[in-house]
């Protein structure tokens, strides 16, 4: 099998032995590529993402559960009340600073890996947006929501960034949270235990339904693409055969990760045992 990608890349990089303070650049980095923020906060056309009005918010979920609901990110949104230590706990625990937690389908099973540094730089960065005005309303939840998703977290310190498994974990969990969606749901969330990266989560939208497919060694996943079609799956949205592949994937989004980046990724899925699809 051809892994010429991830040789090539690792090569040409050194494994960074210390994290960069937090930064406006990488807080864009993350909020604007490869965390896919504005894959639910910012509203939708017939087009795609309505970019005048990046992170201003929408409704992301409509459904028997919940109406799920992305606050309007920018400085005419509520967030422009809170502190910046309120909005980083919000974003990596989900408790908002009057104490109510924040439900699906945000991501806390993998945000709460965030790392200080760039945890720190994603709320520096939100601090920049323009004003937009946009009130998308708030999320109401028909199912019971747990008291909180964890104990408080006092600090995180992230993996080393560079072509490694490591790196490539932190990326495909914590920052672009793929395990979450590539892992089947149980009664309490994703089953990162037991079914990791296994597939088979069903996501209903105006396009028909998707399932996130297998991303194991298995050959029901990934064992059978080299590296290169599997960069083009995740940032472009392409088969090896050329047929297109279905939202809510963030193509648009992860295509603007480093070759760096994305290699680790790669790596990583490289590395996960091999498990059947889902059944």
């Amino acid at each position: 099998m051809k892994r010429s990608l991830i040789a090539a890349v690792a090569a040409l990089c050194t494994v960074s032995t210390a994290q960069a303070e937090p930064s406006v650049e990488r807080g864009e980095y993350l909020v604007r590529g490869i965390a896919g923020c504005g894959n639910c906060h910012t509203p939708m056309g017939p087009e795609g993402p309505v970019m005048e009005m990046e992170l201003a918010g929408r409704v992301v979920e409509d459904i028997e559960p919940f109406r799920a609901v992305a606050p309007n990110l920018t400085s005419a949104g509520r967030i422009a009340d809170w502190s910046d230590a309120e909005l980083a706990r919000a974003i990596r625990e989900g408790i908002r600073p009057d104490g109510s937690l924040i439900g699906p389908p945000m991501p806390f099973a993998m945000y709460r890996g965030l790392g200080d540094e760039d945890l720190m730089s994603m709320v520096m960065f939100l601090r920049t947006l323009p004003a937009v005005e946009n009130d998308p309303g708030v999320s109401e939840y028909r199912i019971p929501l747990p008291p909180a998703y964890g104990p408080p977290i006092e600090s995180v310190a992230a993996p080393a960034r560079g072509v490694t498994v490591e790196y490539g974990a932190y990326l495909a969990g914590p920052v672009a949270h793929c395990m979450e969606c590539h892992t089947p749901m149980g009664p309490q969330g994703p089953m990162l235990e037991t079914d990791l990266g296994r597939g088979g989560f069903e996501f209903h939208g105006p396009w028909g339904v998707s399932i996130a497919p297998n991303l194991t060694s298995h050959e029901d996943g990934l064992a059978g693409y080299s590296d290169a079609e599997i960069a083009a799956m995740i940032t472009q949205g392409v088969r090896p055969d050329g047929s297109p592949m279905l939202p809510p994937m963030p193509y648009g989004y992860l295509a603007q990760m480093t070759e760096e980046d994305l290699a680790a990724i790669i790596l990583y899925l490289r590395s996960l045992p091999a498990l059947p699809d889902a059944g």
